[in-house]
């Protein structure tokens, strides 16, 4: 036998290494491989949802542009109407009236002048004007000198009016007449209202008285006529506001 032989068959005899057993985990993952790679069954399928729904799968993908995907049919706009005006027409607005009523009667019942002063801003408007023309002041309400006497220091406790003898003179509140005659004191034909409340008013030097004591008379009542009787220089009227029986500025309550 040759060399060759020997030695061949010395390699016959050296005993061959174990072999290796096949890792199982291997063999799973070309399998697991495979698996992923096949479309899944309808078993498979079904195993996907039971597992989604016992809370195995963790993302779920929401469709948020599912909506905007939808193609919506948009209305046709419809034309607007032709509007034509004349260029030289004549616009007008008429203004709503805002009226409101004011009752100088019952603010002046509201007023409680007994013991206190009134304020001319409580008393401004309670009382009408006495005469039916304008009104157009001569002397004032104060200390003057006096046109009879000619001495200083006179007080003029009322406000006097110009009017031609015989202009109607008129109940400047609702009220009593207690007293109409003749004023010793200078006053000539005098007529005095009660209004309540300590308010009284006076109308002097009439030419005519035309109510009587006792009357209840109503504001703008027609009480006598302008004149000139007892310590006066012309036709006028002097008209007095009394308050608690004294003589306050009527201006301050017309």
């Amino acid at each position: 036998m040759s060399k060759h032989a020997a030695s061949g068959r010395r390699r016959a005899e050296t005993p061959a290494a174990p072999l290796r057993p096949r890792s199982t985990d291997r063999s799973t993952g070309r399998r697991r491989a495979e698996t992923v790679q096949r479309p899944l069954g309808a078993s498979a399928q079904k195993l996907a949802i039971g597992a989604a729904a016992s809370g195995l799968v963790l993302t779920v993908a929401l469709p948020t542009t599912a909506a905007a995907d939808i193609p919506m049919e948009q209305p046709t706009p419809s034309a607007a109407p032709a509007v034509s005006a004349d260029p030289n027409a004549t616009l007008s607005f008429d203004r709503a009236a805002l009226t409101s009523k004011f009752d100088p009667d019952a603010k002046l019942q509201g007023l409680t002048v007994a013991g206190m002063d009134v304020t001319p801003a409580a008393a401004k408007g309670t009382l009408a004007t006495p005469l039916e023309s304008e009104l157009v002041q001569t002397s004032s309400f104060g200390y003057r000198v006096s046109p009879i006497t000619g001495a200083a220091g006179e007080l003029h406790t009322g406000q006097d009016f110009a009017a031609a003898c015989g202009t109607e003179v008129t109940a400047a509140a609702s009220g009593t007449v207690t007293f109409a005659g003749w004023h010793a004191l200078g006053g000539g034909n005098r007529v005095v209202l009660d209004h309540g409340n300590g308010v009284e008013t006076t109308y002097n030097h009439l030419s005519a008285i035309s109510v009587s004591v006792g009357d209840k008379v109503q504001r703008g009542h027609l009480v006598g006529a302008s004149g000139s009787t007892g310590a006066s220089t012309g036709c006028h009227l002097h008209f007095e506001v009394m308050v608690n029986g004294t003589a306050v500025d009527p201006l301050g309550w017309l």
